[in-house]
């Protein structure tokens, strides 16, 4: 067994749903229906973070301001049955990640796993995700906590309930800044994903956001840097 205790992965983008399409077409239907014009470029910019917080931060966009909570709660109320529609057709696992998640298993590292997505959303990815080979000891979305990303309750609970410790011998791998930063607000090593997901091969913003180390896909992942890192005293 090496230093790492448990990896933490997102899902769209990261380890299914590859180019993270389900939440950038749903949210562009969702607003188009009521007559609101939103581009593929901002349905991402604010993707990974709750689904009714992330509605609202595109509504204060188009409308220059704060919107009232009856209408966040009126779209997200709405988004819910497009979204949970678009998932199955939208739950493929990437390639290279279950290969990549035996070869963790291998080595004593847990898998755990966070979303943006509500709990069904969450329900239908990790049982058409299980089908094709991809199970995570622990899957957790905000529902499960006090607030989704960027703050780290949901890394933390991950780490309870696989019993890994200290937080620093642990890794978020996400495709969206706020993965990024819900791993360092935890104390975690970070890794950004650039080609599967929603930074469609950017990779500055996820540097920027202070990602340790930005891979293609969750297939390039390699720990042995971390572990290295760890060896010689190093923290994230």
């Amino acid at each position: 067994m090496g230093l790492v205790t448990a990896v933490i992965f997102d899902w769209a983008g990261t380890t299914v749903d590859y180019g993270s399409v389900a939440p950038v077409r749903t949210l562009e239907r969702l607003f188009a229906a009521r007559g609101i014009e939103v581009t593929e470029a901002e349905a991402r910019r604010d993707m990974g973070i709750h689904k009714k917080d992330h509605i609202r931060a595109l509504l204060r966009a188009k409308l220059g301001g704060p919107p009232a909570e009856a209408m966040v709660a009126e779209f997200f109320a709405a988004f819910i049955p497009m979204q949970m529609a678009c998932l199955a057709a939208c739950s493929a696992v990437i390639p290279g990640v279950t290969e990549t998640v035996s070869g963790l298993r291998a080595r004593g590292v847990k898998i755990g796993s966070t979303t943006g997505y509500t709990r069904p959303m969450l329900d239908i990815l990790v049982a058409h995700a299980a089908a094709q080979g991809f199970a995570p000891d622990c899957a957790l979305c905000p529902d499960d906590t006090i607030a989704g990303r960027p703050w780290p309750w949901m890394c933390y609970l991950n780490a309870i309930r696989l019993g890994t410790y200290p937080m620093h011998t642990m890794v978020k791998v996400g495709d969206t800044v706020s993965d990024i930063e819900e791993g360092r607000n935890a104390g975690m090593w970070t890794v950004g994903v650039v080609k599967t997901g929603n930074m469609m091969g950017s990779s500055e913003p996820l540097r920027r956001a202070g990602a340790h180390y930005v891979i293609d896909s969750v297939g390039d992942l390699d720990l042995d840097p971390i572990e290295q890192r760890l060896a010689r005293g190093e923290r994230p």
